[in-house]
C-alpha cells in the first residue's frame, strides 16, 4: 500500500463462479472505486458503499480476497477486520472487495453518518464486465493529465488490474478516450457527471481555471454540513484507464496541512493547480468532520422546514418530526397518524404549536399542508419529555455502529448529556435490544439458520462434518462441526496430540464451546472442530467426542490434553480405545497457583511455579523426585497438592502417550478472544467468526510458509541450532557404527539407529540432543536425517495446504435468504440460571435449638429484636 493509500475496488450485482482450478471469479455486476486509509474506519466504509451500491447498510456484507488466494473469501465485520485487510494488502496498489445486500439505501443514514471524520475518497461508478482482473473504465472528470514525472513515479508498482492481453489493453484505452470526450463535452455543473444523483448526497460542482488556482463551488443545501465550505490542495489518486495514478503534492500544500486540523467541518475537493486537460483521471471527494453530538441535534432543526415540503411517505414523515421536536426541544402528539394524513400538535393545554400532512396522489409524496412554528407554552412540554421506540432505537443504533459494546447505563447517560432526555435503565436497555435486532438480525431467530449451515458445510466443503442435535421442544442441544481441511491437515501434518477445552459463547442462553485443537509443526494450535452444546457436561463431552472419532478416523494413538478439573479421562478412554490421557500444564501451573498456600521458606511462593514445571518436564524418575523435595522445603501445603495428582497424566518421566508438557500456553485464548469481540453477535455470527477465524488462519500461515526455505520450521530450526553449537566442544568417541560415547558434564551413549540418548532428551522432544548431533559430526551424518518429520517444513505445509471453501450466503442477515417451508425450526436453549451453583435447598436442622424470645415469651427472635408493645 503506496503512501498510506490503498484502492479498493468494489464490486456488487454480480455473482462467483468456481473455475476448474477451484478458484473464483466475479461475474457480472459494476464495480466502484475507493481509496482507503489506516484513518478510514469500518462503520463509514459501510455506509459509504452501501451508498454507491444503493443498498441497505445494515445487511450489508463485505468479503475480499487473501493475497495470491481466490478460493477463500474473507469477511469484514469491525474495524479490526478492515486493518487487518488493509496490512494483508501493504504492497499492493488496489484490492478488490465484494459487497452485497438488500436493495435500497437508508437515506437517514447518510446524514447522520456524514457528521462523522471520514477520510474515504470516492471514484465515479464503473461498469464492470467479466472478472476481477478485468481493467476498471472509470468516466474522467474536468482534471489534468498526468506529468511525465507523476507517470515515472507510478512505474514503481505493478498495477493489479491492467489488462491481460493487447486486445484487451486496446479496449480500455478506446473505453476511456471516450470516456473523456463525454466529459470534456459535458458542463461542469452537469447534474450526473460532477454531482451525485440523489437528494440527500451533497452536490459539488467544480470550476477550474488552467492559470489560476483551482476554486470550487458549492451547493450544499441538501449537506448535513454546514460549516464552511472552502478548498484545499491535496495529493490524491486517481484512476486511468490502465492502472491508477499519483499526483504529487507541492510544497505549499504542504504547509496547508496545519489548516486541516483546525478547519475540519466542511467538505474538502481536491483538483489538481496545474490543470491542463480533461482526460485519464477523476478527482475524488473526501469528507471531514468531528462526531459531535450536538451537530447531528443541528442537522434535525432542518428536518422541517414548512409548508410545502414533500416526503415519500408517512413513516419519513413521522421520523422527520421526531428529530425536529428533539432538536428543538418540545414534545407533540398526533392527534391523526394513518397512511394518508398525519396531524400533530404540542402537548403542552393551550399552545399554539401544530403541524398537518397528507399523502398527494398527483406528485405521489407525503407533503406539510399547514404548519404553525411558534410555541406559546415556553417550553414546558419538554420537561416530561418521553422519546419515541423508533427516535430512541435509531439513536442507540448510531452508537453502537460505533462502539458495538456499549453498556445501557453509558448510552443512557450519552442521551442526557446529548440531547436532555432523562432515561431508565430498562427503557435503554429494551432499545439496545431493537437497535442489535435491526443491526445483525433477530438473535433467537438466528438459531433457526443451524439445519441450513449443517448442510452448507457439507455440500461445499466435501469431506466434512456437521451435526445437529436438539431436544423434544426443537430446542439446540449439541452442535459439531470439522471442515474437511481441518481433519486433511490434522491427519497429514500434526503430531497426534488434540488438546481439548471449553469456553464460553458469550450468549445470554449460556452456551459453551467445545473444541478440539491439534499442534502443528512449530508448535502453533490448529484448530480441528468445535461443537456449540446447551450445557457442558458429561453426556455432551461424551457426544462431542463420538462426532470427533467419526470425523478423524484414525487407527493411530492419540494423546487427548484437557483440564485436569474437566474430568473428561473416562469419557476420553470409552470413546478412543488405544488413546493416551493427560493433564494441561497451563492449567495444572494456574490450578497450582492458586492452591498454593503458605507458610513458605526459602525463596518462597514465587519459585514454586518454577519448580512445579521442572518437576513435569524432568526426564528421569529422580528428577522428579528432587523438584518436588525442593517444593516440599517451600511449602509442605503446596507439596501435598503436587503429590496427590497423578504424575502419571503430566510427568515427562511416567506418560506413555505423546509428549505434550513442553507446551504450556492456552490454548482456548483464541477462542475467548474472539467470543468477546463479537459477544453481542448472533450465534450464526459467532459461527461465522469461528469458521473466518479457522479460514484466516489457514490462509496466512500458507502464505508464511511458502517463503520458508529452511528444512525444519523456525522454532525447531533455533532450536537445533543452539543444541549443534554446544555440541562443537564434546568429545566423541566412536563404540560402532551406531554407537558413540560423548563426554559432556557427564558420559553419555548415543544409539543412532534407535534414536536414542542416555540423557532421554532426544525421544523425548523429537529433535537430537548436543551429545546425538556431536556424534553426526563425527561420523559425517546430517543432522537432518534424524529429526521427526513432524517437525519438517513439508510436514508443516500439509497442514495448511488445503482451503476452507466459501459457503455462499452464510453472513445474511436473518429473513434476507430463502428459507424451504419444511426446513426445521430451531430454538435457543432455556436460559440458565446467573449461577446454578448456588441454588440449593435448605434443609431445617431439627437439633437447632429455637430462639424464646424473654420479653413477649415468643418463638423466632430475641428481647432485643422483639416489637411487641407490653
Amino acid at each position: 500500500m503506496t503512501k498510506g493509500k490503498l484502492i479498493l475496488i468494489c464490486q456488487s450485482g454480480g455473482e462467483f463462479i468456481t473455475n476448474d482450478d477451484g478458484n473464483l471469479s466475479y461475474e457480472g455486476g459494476e464495480a466502484n472505486a475507493v481509496n482507503i486509509n489506516q484513518d478510514t474506519s469500518f462503520e463509514d466504509l459501510v455506509i459509504k458503499l452501501a451508498e454507491m451500491s444503493n443498498l441497505d447498510h445494515r445487511t450489508l456484507s463485505i468479503k475480499y480476497f487473501l493475497p495470491g488466494n481466490r478460493r477463500n473469501l474473507i469477511t469484514l465485520r469491525n474495524n479490526k477486520d478492515l486493518k487487518r485487510m488493509i496490512d494483508f494488502h501493504g504492497h499492493s496498489v488496489t484490492a478488490d472487495i465484494f459487497v452485497n445486500g438488500k436493495e435500497g439505501f437508508d437515506r437517514d443514514a447518510i446524514k447522520i453518518h456524514s457528521s462523522r471524520e471520514n477520510v474515504i475518497k470516492l471514484a465515479e461508478t464503473v461498469n464492470h464486465v467479466g472478472t476481477p482482473s478485468t481493467a476498471v473504465n472509470t468516466v474522467a472528470l474536468d482534471v489534468e493529465p498526468l506529468s511525465a514525472h507523476a507517470i515515472a513515479e507510478l512505474d514503481a508498482y505493478a498495477p493489479l488490474h491492467a489488462p491481460t492481453s493487447s486486445a484487451a489493453a486496446s479496449d480500455g484505452a478506446a473505453d476511456t478516450s471516450s470516456g473523456s470526450q463525454a466529459s470534456t463535452a459535458s458542463s461542469p455543473s452537469s447534474e450526473h457527471d460532477s454531482d451525485y444523483d440523489s437528494d440527500y448526497k451533497p452536490r459539488v460542482s467544480v470550476a477550474v481555471d488552467a492559470n489560476s488556482p483551482s476554486s470550487a463551488g458549492f451547493d450544499t443545501s441538501n449537506s448535513p454540513a454546514d460549516a464552511v465550505k472552502k478548498r484545499r490542495r491535496t495529493a490524491s489518486w486517481r484512476s486511468g484507464a490502465q492502472r491508477p495514478t499519483v499526483v504529487a503534492v507541492s510544497d505549499n500544500d504542504r504547509r496547508r496541512r496545519s489548516w486541516k486540523k483546525k478547519n475540519q467541518n466542511q467538505i474538502i475537493v481536491s483538483v489538481n493547480d496545474d490543470l491542463e486537460q480533461q482526460r485519464n483521471s477523476v478527482s475524488s471527494i473526501a469528507f471531514f468532520d468531528d462526531d459531535l453530538p450536538e451537530k447531528v441535534v443541528a442537522e434535525w432543526k432542518d428536518c422541517i422546514t414548512g409548508v410545502g415540503q414533500d416526503f415519500k411517505s408517512v413513516k419519513e414523515f413521522r421520523e422527520a418530526l421526531q428529530k425536529f421536536a428533539v432538536a428543538h426541544r418540545f414534545v407533540y402528539k398526533l392527534k391523526k397518524n394513518d397512511t394518508n394524513r398525519a396531524s400533530g400538535i404540542c402537548v403542552a393545554d393551550g399552545c399554539s404549536w401544530k403541524i398537518h400532512a397528507s399523502w398527494v396522489p398527483a406528485s405521489q409524496s407525503f407533503r406539510i399542508k399547514k404548519f404553525d412554528n411558534s410555541h406559546t407554552c415556553g417550553g414546558e412540554s419538554w420537561k416530561n419529555a418521553h422519546p419515541s421506540k423508533n427516535w430512541l432505537v435509531n439513536v442507540i443504533k448510531d452508537k453502537l455502529r460505533n462502539s458495538p459494546h456499549h453498556k445501557p447505563r453509558e448510552i443512557a447517560k450519552s442521551i442526557s448529556r446529548d440531547f436532555g432526555i432523562e432515561l431508565s435503565y430498562t427503557q435503554v436497555w429494551r432499545g439496545i435490544e431493537d437497535a442489535r435486532e435491526q443491526l445483525q438480525g433477530s438473535y433467537k431467530e438466528s438459531y433457526n439458520r443451524l439445519p441450513w449451515i449443517c448442510e452448507k458445510v457439507e455440500e461445499t466443503n466435501p469431506g466434512s462434518f456437521a451435526k445437529l442435535i436438539t431436544d423434544d421442544e426443537k430446542r439446540l442441544k449439541c452442535l459439531f462441526i470439522s471442515f474437511h481441511s481441518c481433519i486433511h491437515g490434522f491427519q497429514n501434518g500434526c503430531r497426534p496430540i488434540l488438546f481439548l477445552d471449553a469456553t464460553s459463547l458469550r450468549s445470554k442462553y449460556q452456551e459453551s464451546l467445545l473444541t478440539a485443537t491439534a499442534v502443528d509443526a512449530d508448535d502453533g494450535f490448529f484448530p480441528v472442530a468445535f461443537a456449540i452444546v446447551d450445557v457442558e457436561n458429561d453426556d455432551n463431552w461424551h457426544w462431542f467426542l463420538e462426532q470427533l472419532k467419526c470425523a478423524i478416523s484414525t487407527s493411530q494413538s492419540i494423546t487427548f490434553v484437557s483440564d485436569r478439573e474437566m474430568g473428561l479421562k473416562e469419557s476420553v478412554l470409552k470413546v478412543f480405545e488405544n488413546a493416551h490421557h493427560g493433564y494441561s500444564m497451563y492449567h495444572l501451573v494456574e490450578s497450582f497457583r492458586r492452591n498454593s498456600k503458605g507458610p513458605f521458606n526459602g525463596e518462597g511462593r514465587g519459585a514454586l511455579p518454577g519448580l512445579f514445571l521442572a518437576a513435569g518436564h524432568a526426564a528421569r524418575l529422580n528428577g522428579f523426585k528432587k523438584f518436588t523435595e525442593q517444593i516440599r522445603e517451600i511449602s509442605p501445603n503446596a507439596y501435598d497438592w503436587v503429590i496427590q495428582i497423578e504424575p502419571e497424566q503430566w510427568t515427562s518421566s511416567l506418560f506413555k502417550g505423546e509428549p505434550f508438557n513442553h507446551i504450556t500456553q492456552n490454548v482456548a485464548e483464541p477462542y475467548a478472544k474472539l467470543m468477546e469481540e463479537i459477544r453481542e453477535s448472533t450465534i450464526m455470527q459467532k459461527i461465522e467468526g469461528l469458521i473466518n477465524m479457522v479460514s484466516e488462519l489457514i490462509n496466512t500461515r500458507r502464505t508464511e510458509s511458502s517463503k520458508w526455505t529452511t528444512k525444519l520450521t523456525p522454532s525447531k530450526e533455533k532450536k537445533i541450532q543452539e543444541e549443534a553449537f554446544k555440541a562443537e566442544s564434546l568429545q566423541v568417541f566412536m563404540a560402532s557404527d551406531i554407537l558413540f560415547e560423548v563426554h559432556d558434564e557427564s558420559t553419555h551413549v548415543v544409539n543412532i539407529e534407535k534414536w536414542d540418548c542416555t540423557c532421554l532428551e532426544w525421544k523425548e522432544c523429537g529433535l537430537p540432543c548436543r551429545h546425538a548431533i556431536a556424534s553426526f559430526n563425527s561420523s559425517g551424518k546430517s543432522l537432518y536425517d534424524y529429526c521427526s518429520r513432524h517437525f519438517n517444513v513439508d510436514s508443516y505445509r500439509s497442514t495448511y495446504s488445503e482451503s476452507i471453501n466459501h459457503i455462499p450466503g452464510i453472513g445474511a442477515l436473518v429473513g434476507t435468504e430463502e428459507t424451504d417451508s419444511d426446513t426445521m425450526h430451531v430454538l435457543p436453549p432455556p436460559p440458565l440460571s446467573p449461577n446454578p451453583h448456588k441454588e440449593k435447598i435448605k434443609i431445617e436442622d431439627p437439633d437447632k435449638r429455637t430462639v424464646t424470645c424473654s420479653k413477649c415469651k415468643q418463638l423466632g427472635h430475641n428481647k432485643a429484636s422483639c416489637k411487641a408493645n407490653l
